[in-house]
């Protein structure tokens, strides 16, 4: 199996591990969604608190030519952790949100 499939496999179990914690306020829920196809992977909250709708992404992750693109992490423990946990080198994750001339003063690829 091509080790890109198994990384794909584990970034689909981190987002539906997320998915699956509760909010503790407001009528609010997690939903994990997989495009394989375009390799676009996204944690997206909905619901309400109190009057204000909610709606967003938490997590948003692109697979570009090899490469794990965080475009956007709003978990505690960040998903860059979390993939170089379930195997994923780290010159094979490159942190999007970072500015261009940061990411090479990271421990991941620039």
């Amino acid at each position: 199996m091509d080790p890109l499939d198994t990384w794909r496999d584990e970034l689909e179990r981190i987002l539906r591990e997320h998915a699956a914690i509760p909010y503790a306020n407001g009528e609010i829920h997690s939903e994990a969604v997989f495009d394989r196809r375009n390799d676009r992977y996204l944690l997206v909250d909905v619901g309400w608190r109190g009057g204000e709708r909610v709606h967003g992404a938490l997590v948003h992750v692109d697979i570009i030519a090899g490469r794990f693109w965080i475009q956007y992490d709003g978990t505690e423990r960040g998903v860059a952790w979390e993939l170089v946990a379930a195997g994923v080198p780290k010159d094979r994750i490159v942190l999007g949100f970072q500015p261009p001339e940061v990411r090479p003063h990271t421990e991941f690829a620039a």
